[in-house]
């Protein structure tokens, strides 16, 4: 266990507020519909143009690979369409796929991608390494392993996402997402991760997101046997 300093961060104290609040929110929420993996399969035609071929790179808001989702979890992927569905993640492209799913669609998409790829124990804990120390400075500062895990691929709860590994360009994109205001394109609305983001310049965001891109994760691309 780890010491705590006498005097706690004044934005790590509402942070961790805001997370205890969160973890008691949303794990009820994504019980309300239970997911069939196999029904997820036969629902993903819209989801593998992209999220299926290995490298592909989505043209906005910039230039990036769309995220790895084989083996996320289940409960972070229902989220973020609900979230997209309701207009609180901007992009028109997944705004126009989450707006065809019903609930009991993006349970079962969830349930599919969770299982999809899925190989447990591939991650390694944080350590530095040559090249890391920046990062980890700033990992400690934005309190990521608080919400990510120590790994940052053990969320604390199942609603938040598994990050090591991830398209480290992706990452780029959605963490400066969170920075974005009064846009109706794109921008992400989470007070926690707005919070943590704005702390930091683009030039530091993408350190972190380099670096959480190179870690070892359980995060796939699993694509069809008819795009190989």
């Amino acid at each position: 266990m780890l010491n705590c300093p006498r005097k706690m961060n004044p934005f790590l104290f509402v942070l961790s507020a805001v997370i205890v609040a969160s973890a008691t929110v949303f794990p009820a929420f994504a019980q309300e519909t239970k997911g069939d993996a196999s029904a997820g399969e036969k629902k993903n035609a819209m989801c593998v143009g992209c999220h299926g071929i290995v490298g592909y790179h989505a043209g906005f808001p910039e230039v990036y690979k769309v995220p790895k989702i084989s083996g996320q979890g289940g409960k972070y992927i229902a989220a973020s369409l609900h979230a997209y569905k309701k207009g609180e993640r901007k992009h028109p492209s997944m705004r126009g796929v989450a707006d065809t799913l019903s609930a009991q669609d993006i349970a079962d998409l969830a349930a599919y991608y969770e299982a999809s790829g899925a190989k447990a124990g591939s991650a390694v804990p944080l350590k530095i390494r040559g090249d890391s120390a920046k990062a980890l400075e700033l990992i400690a500062k934005g309190g990521c392993t608080a919400c990510h895990g120590e790994n940052l691929n053990t969320p604390l709860d199942a609603s938040y996402p598994k990050i090591a590994g991830q398209h480290s360009d992706y990452l780029y994109a959605a963490l400066k997402a969170y920075k974005i205001e009064g846009n109706a394109q794109i921008g992400r609305s989470n007070a926690i991760m707005g919070g943590v983001a704005k702390q930091f310049s683009n030039g530091e965001l993408k350190t972190l997101a380099n670096y959480i891109g190179s870690l070892n994760g359980e995060l796939k691309t699993v694509q069809p046997d008819r795009f190989q």
